[in-house]
């Protein structure tokens, strides 16, 4: 790097200087015709005279740092257009270009400095996704060498919604290269709040304890929004901000999205954003060289005024940052296990439970639902459990199902809770409503794709998956939302996840178990159980994080019944030998199917029940009859139970 550069940088860093960042890449490109359809950042290797040109706009305009157009340039983004190979050569060569523009920098100015840009992955890390943060930090790391060795003099990591995932992608700056300065910025909405709930100051305070050299706001919302939340971070830290609006709220204008705020109007808000605390501002969605030029001509006045108010930006002392740890919400201690239902009573005390399964109606009728729920409860089945849309079929939600059967009927049921359908948000609404409508018992599964259902065109979501949402709601039972901040009181969910002893892959089966029950599983219930030794060698692989297991029985009513299940359900495996029972038996009659459909399911439940700690029996085409059936002659008092002498608590 050159003197003039390393200067460059030095006064980038300086905690007085204003400096000046460029506008949005992507408006320009689709302003220069190129389809949103396409991948933005592989332009750098298809067209780069044109990225190159964009470029050299914003440092005529007098921007002083130039972002490398590689927003997503990330191996799990390039995945999506089939060019994960090509992470190395795409930042790389965007580097490259946006150095040549920057060496266009008419005489007399300071040298224009090149930032890589570093988005989101584009998918959910642990705790609330199947992605590690060791796999992560690990992308964010390839594209940022990638950059590195193209030219970047700092990496600018922008967008972030999710800070622990900043958290990873500033960790893997300091690997790449810990002399680099990084800028790290999340995105809040109009509440002035991250998507995952954090405030402005949270923000402030946790990338000041991680260390990031400039710590600020971009994207989203327009110019007045990002200074109200610059102020209440400029309230909490001495660290440089920044501060990247987009060009307003965008608008729909004959059927396109319009960024309204004018280039004047944007001049007028940088002056606000550095008198708020502000000192390195540039533009997001929206602008282009028009806003930047007329910042510039705005903000030679704020350059004067700021050399006169330097301030300290040293890195926090490890006072500090264990001060902003312990200031951290952590919530309060969930409610006892057995205080929260009668089936969490029944479970802490280590007693058997018997749920049967009842799918919710197609339509809105739901008379037979509810004198089938009581003719459960007056069997005296502990639960019904409710599923969520089964096979992606419409059926009444599973929510509103539940608490029909509670209020109308007055037994328990146990809610199935799918990521299908509905994004984070969604799902955090769904769960405080059902706790607030006194709802406590959940089953958390994934979910089927709706390829699966009547409608496989149907969009499925799946935001996050059952991982991800056993961390949610075990988040919710100690008063906390997703973003760490305080909700109140806890919820009082007894949190049940699905398992498949029958999986093709049992080592991964069994490591996404363990996942489950270190996000806080109380207990589990398997999928149908047709062989029962190979249940119990699957409970045998999960001695150590062993929490209480309810196993899926299912009725057989016929043979054609039984080859659907073992062929078109998924995480179903019916043996030939019971495949064999139920076509002789079928051949005789369908009552002798039946009927030998229930005796293969009460040996089930017979060789099952001293490995685990209950049942659940589905009811066969809504048939409750048949699985009451099962349970006539079996053993459903409490007996003695398999325990592994060590159990691993969940947390």
């Amino acid at each position: 790097m050159s003197d003039a550069r390393a200067a460059a940088l030095e006064r980038f860093l300086d905690p007085s200087e204003v400096v000046l960042v460029d506008g949005a890449m992507g408006t320009m490109l689709y302003t220069r015709g190129v389809f949103i359809n396409q991948c933005y950042d592989e332009l750098a290797l298809r067209a780069p005279e044109l990225v190159r040109d964009v470029h050299r706009a914003y440092v005529a305009a007098g921007a002083e740092v130039l972002e490398t157009n590689t927003f997503g340039a990330n191996r799990a983004k390039l995945a999506t257009y089939g060019l994960e190979g090509s992470v190395a050569a795409i930042n790389r060569k965007a580097a490259e270009l946006a150095r040549e523009a920057a060496a266009d920098a008419p005489g007399g100015r300071h040298p224009v400095l090149v930032a890589g840009a570093v988005g989101p992955l584009g998918l959910r890390i642990e705790p609330y996704g199947p992605t590690s943060r060791d796999e992560a930090r690990g992308m964010f790391a390839e594209q940022m060498a990638a950059l590195r060795e193209g030219g970047a003099d700092l990496f600018v990591l922008e967008t972030f919604g999710d800070l622990l995932e900043l958290e990873q992608a500033l960790r893997a700056a300091r690997e790449v290269d810990p002399a680099v300065p990084v800028v790290a910025m999340t995105t809040v909405g109009e509440d002035l709040r991250t998507p995952f709930g954090a405030a402005p100051a949270d923000v402030a305070r946790a990338l000041d304890a991680w260390g990031a050299d400039v710590i600020g706001l971009n994207c989203s919302v327009g110019p007045q929004t990002i200074l109200e939340a610059i102020e209440q971070m400029a309230a909490v830290t001495h660290r440089k901000l920044a501060a990247m609006p987009n060009a307003g709220m965008p608008r729909e204008v004959g059927g396109r999205r319009i960024y309204m705020a004018s280039a004047e109007y944007f001049a007028t808000y940088a002056r606000h954003l550095v008198q708020g605390g502000a000192k390195i501002v540039g533009g997001c969605c929206g602008t282009t060289p028009d806003h930047i030029r007329a910042m510039s001509q705005a903000l030679r006045v704020e350059r004067a005024i700021a050399a006169q108010g330097r301030r300290s930006a040293a890195p926090a002392s490890t006072a500090e940052l264990r001060a902003v740890e312990a200031a951290r919400p952590t919530g309060v201690t969930p409610v006892p296990l057995a205080e929260r239902s009668r089936l969490g009573a029944k479970l802490a005390r280590g007693e058997f439970v018997t749920t049967v399964e009842i799918v919710p109606p197609r339509g809105i009728d739901t008379a037979k639902l509810l004198a089938d729920a009581g003719t459960l409860h007056a069997a005296g089945v502990d639960a019904i459990n409710v599923p969520d849309g089964p096979r992606a079929q419409s059926r009444m939600g599973a929510i509103a199902t539940s608490l029909l059967i509670e209020q109308r009927v007055g037994i328990e049921s146990v809610t199935h809770y799918a990521c299908r359908d509905r994004n984070l948000l969604g799902m955090l609404s769904d769960l405080l409503g059902a706790a607030g409508l006194g709802l406590h018992n959940l089953l958390l599964i994934t979910g089927d794709p709706p390829k699966m259902g009547p409608y496989p065109d149907a969009t499925a979501v799946f935001d996050i998956d059952a991982i991800g949402l056993t961390n949610l709601v075990s988040g919710l039972n100690r008063g906390l939302d997703p973003g760490g901040n305080a909700l109140g009181a806890p919820t009082r969910f007894v949190v049940g996840v699905g398992v498949n002893p029958a999986a093709i892959d049992p080592a991964h089966e069994r490591q996404r178990f363990a996942y489950k029950v270190e996000a806080g599983a109380e207990y589990a219930i398997t999928q149908p159980v047709f062989d029962p030794a190979q249940l119990e060698r699957f409970l045998r692989t999960i001695d150590d994080v062993r929490i209480p297991v309810i196993a899926g029985i299912w009725p057989l009513v016929s043979a054609r019944n039984a080859e659907f299940l073992a062929n078109e359900v998924p995480g179903v495996t019916v043996p030939e030998s019971v495949l064999t029972r139920m076509r002789t038996a079928n051949a005789r009659s369908k009552e002798h199917a039946v009927a030998e459909g229930i005796a293969i399911a009460r040996e089930m439940l017979e060789l099952v029940r001293g490995e685990v700690q209950g049942v659940q029996v589905s009811a066969p085409f809504g048939r409750v009859e048949l699985a009451l059936e099962v349970f006539a002659d079996a053993r459903v008092a409490p007996a003695p139970l398999h325990r592994p002498e060590t159990v691993a608590a969940p947390r």
